[in-house]
């Protein structure tokens, strides 16, 4: 956020910098340096940027923040290694991000608001409603200050935490934009997956973006109806309306779709359910990805029996669907998005 009128420079892109530094009086090739002391040496204030002047230094705590989030909580789960962090924004409000280690690479999932307004009738992150959207430097520090307390490097990004990453739009594309720059982490396009409930107008703009990230889109039913009585959000578009969107973004990318699909007792797991969502998916560059719920305190829903969901899961495969079940990591530790803010009663 931005304070006083100073300059969030942690939001800005290179060419952005150079402008602000010109604006400020000194020369161009100042923003390069740093930019590299904010994206790629991960400094958490000007005094630690040592090869510009002490006058330039001061220059820039007049008239520019430097976002740094401070850690809440940090809890690290005994059964994988993944950690869930609890953040302190500048403005004292509380996100969440989690850091999970595979043999592929290491993965942050990361929030883009304070809260969400979606009202997805099973999770957590809707508890409180929307309290704001976060700035691009505040998405990207989440990975940083991760980068900083692990010691390693974040390979893949999922913008899958608190919010909804659409209702962000603008700033998240920054975001993605700052995160794969290969002036800053150069992290590969490729290895960015976004998260939305289906905001078909933003599915289509995303298509026209020239960005080569996995989209993923949360189904959760396989009709209208059912969709309806677990996401308000379907009120407004049908599921018809998302596919014909994400076929378009797989016209224009030629990248994989992945349909995230909670499973839910009695609600959304029978063998009919599984039938007709084959039947509605059945695209080669379709993915589904099985998700057993994480129960949330104060909500209805309970989770799919184990048998439902390797039953559901074969019907998919004998229809010719690509699947997958998620693996459940940090379990014990609330790591689901949402729960560790739900549980300490904040926002």
């Amino acid at each position: 956020m931005e304070e006083n009128n100073k300059i969030d420079i942690k939001s800005l892109n290179l060419s952005e910098l150079e402008e602000f530094i010109l604006s400020i009086g000194e020369k161009k090739f100042r923003a390069k340096q740093i930019y590299e002391w904010l994206h790629i040496k991960l400094v958490k204030s000007f005094d630690e940027m040592s090869n510009i002047s002490v006058s330039l230094r001061e220059k820039l705590k007049e008239c520019a923040t430097l976002t740094v989030l401070e850690i809440e909580i940090k809890q690290v789960s005994k059964q994988d290694q993944t950690s869930k962090y609890l953040f302190r924004l500048p403005d004292g409000k509380m996100i969440e991000s989690v850091w999970m280690k595979y043999k592929h690479g290491n993965s942050v999932c990361v929030s883009s608001q304070v809260g969400c307004r979606m009202g997805c009738r099973f999770c957590a992150s809707t508890v409180n409603g929307l309290d704001r959207s976060l700035m691009p430097s505040e998405i990207l520090e989440q990975i940083y200050e991760i980068t900083r307390d692990t010691g390693e490097r974040v390979s893949n990004v999922i913008i899958m935490g608190i919010g909804e990453p659409f209702d962000n739009y603008d700033n998240v594309m920054k975001f993605i934009r700052l995160l794969t720059d290969k002036n800053g982490l150069n992290v590969s396009e490729r290895n960015v997956t976004v998260s939305t409930c289906g905001l078909v107008e933003k599915i289509y703009k995303l298509a026209e973006e020239d960005l080569h990230i996995t989209l993923a889109v949360s189904l959760h039913a396989p009709n209208d109806k059912i969709r309806q009585e677990m996401m308000p959000i379907a009120n407004k578009y049908s599921i018809a309306e998302i596919v014909a969107a994400c076929k378009n973004y797989i016209e224009k990318t030629g990248r994989r779709v992945t349909f995230e699909y909670t499973l839910v007792d009695n609600q959304n797991d029978s063998d009919e359910n599984a039938q007709e969502l084959s039947a509605l998916l059945k695209n080669k560059l379709f993915h589904v990805n099985l998700i057993p719920l994480n129960k949330v305190e104060g909500k209805k829903y309970n989770r799919s029996k184990n048998q439902n969901i390797t039953r559901f899961k074969d019907i998919l495969e004998r229809n010719g669907l690509h699947v997958t079940v998620r693996r459940e990591l940090g379990s014990d530790i609330s790591a689901a998005c949402g729960q560790l803010v739900a549980k300490n009663n904040v926002t």
